[in-house]
């Protein structure tokens, strides 16, 4: 098996281990995050209802339509990344920007 094809399975199971434990509700959505190489998405989810309430692909994207959808309060879902770099920066931001979790 090649190192890129382990590492991904590595994270694809610490993510499969988070979403057993984090799940989003109306009250307080889950914030998902995916990083590429390229570029870094995120979503605010409910997952009762499976709706996607708001994304974006930096934070000032995701402030604004979560100011939009009317969301203060996540719960923070990092996708099985390490809570480094640029996963830690974007929460950061978002922290600054009002959103609490």
């Amino acid at each position: 098996m090649n190192k890129s094809k382990e590492k991904s399975q590595r994270r694809e199971t610490r993510h499969r281990r988070i979403r057993a434990r984090v799940a989003g509700s109306a009250s307080r959505p889950r914030l998902c995050i995916f990083k590429s190489n390229r570029a870094f998405y995120a979503q605010i989810i409910d997952d009762t209802r499976g709706n996607t309430l708001a994304a974006g692909t930096d934070s000032k994207s995701l402030l604004e339509s979560a100011k939009k959808a009317g969301i203060k309060n996540v719960v923070f879902d990092r996708g099985g990344f390490n809570y480094t770099g640029r996963v830690r920066e974007f929460a950061d931001e978002v922290r600054k920007g009002g959103l609490e979790f």
